[in-house]
């Protein structure tokens, strides 16, 4: 289970930092640019990266495992202020649905998503939710409980229905890969009567951008498609566009199905690989204990 863990915890970031060299590129820029992205070492792109330097999606995963590690029962608020604590860091990017919240919070985080909603004319559908959530799948063990937070969390800034439902498709995937399920087996239970069944074995129709319904569309095409986590990570970055999100959220899933050692990559290079091991120890003694209190 450690080892799913922080497979999963690592996949992710080194997924973000891989796609975050060719975010809101074409294929052709990329091709001209860099030939091909097959590392997730390359640094640059628009945020400047440095080598190895993850963005906006790993930072607010961390602040969702931070939250859940603080007050398991009912995380929110400290799922909130983590939020907090990571916009007054300054970063490089904070998505527009999410900066809009945080624009829109007066304390009630679900006051400050309707508005947000209402404010950019219900268009709050994104994956802002969707590429945090992984955490509360890795915590709990309940899928109920899980379920629970998965939703509420999304709900903090994205109001949408939409964006929850993913989230909740996505983390209940996870819940069966933890428990050993097998990866295609996972996807096909969990998306059936959904708008994504069966839509994952050819190349979506849609482009890879921040739409929530998009992004898990090539999510699942990807998980779907590749047996490496290498040659998964290195499609998504050169499809280019929401990059950096969709290799993460692919990246998380990959890192449970083959564990740390399955990645295949030398994560010494990752910027914050040491928190986010520890992160996942801390998770996994966390559910450990609430499995022994049972």
């Amino acid at each position: 289970m450690l080892n799913k863990i922080q497979g999963s915890l690592l996949g992710f970031a080194i997924g973000d930092a891989w796609g975050g060299v060719t975010e809101f590129m074409t294929p052709s820029e990329i091709r001209e640019k860099y030939g091909s992205v097959d590392d997730y070492t390359f640094g640059g792109g628009v945020w400047n990266l440095a080598p190895g330097e993850t963005t906006d999606d790993t930072a607010m995963t961390i602040a969702v495992a931070k939250g859940i590690l603080a007050c398991p029962e009912d995380p929110l608020e400290e799922i909130g202020k983590e939020f907090l604590l990571w916009r007054d860091s300054r970063p490089k990017d904070i998505g527009n649905i999410i900066q809009t919240a945080f624009d829109c919070y007066e304390g009630d985080w679900f006051d400050a998503a309707l508005k947000t909603h209402e404010y950019l004319n219900g268009r709050s559908a994104g994956n802002g939710t969707l590429m945090r959530c992984l955490p509360i799948a890795l915590y709990y063990s309940d899928p109920d409980k899980m379920t629970e937070i998965t939703i509420q969390q999304s709900k903090m800034t994205h109001y949408d229905d939409t964006a929850s439902e993913a989230c909740v498709i996505y983390n209940q995937i996870a819940r069966r890969l933890l428990e050993g399920e097998e990866l295609k087996e996972s996807i096909a239970a969990e998306v059936q009567g959904t708008r994504y069944e069966g839509i994952f074995e050819e190349e979506p129709d849609c482009p890879a951008d921040g739409y929530v319904v998009h992004t898990l569309k090539w999510v699942l095409h990807y998980l779907w498609r590749y047996d490496s986590y290498k040659k998964m990570m290195t499609a998504a970055a050169n499809k280019g566009g929401d990059s950096d999100t969709i290799a993460a959220i692919a990246g998380g899933l990959k890192g449970i199905h083959v564990g740390l050692e399955g990645l295949g990559v030398d994560t010494s290079r990752l910027l914050g690989e040491k928190e986010l091991m520890t992160l996942g120890e801390r998770i996994y003694r966390s559910r450990l204990e609430v499995k022994h209190a049972k």
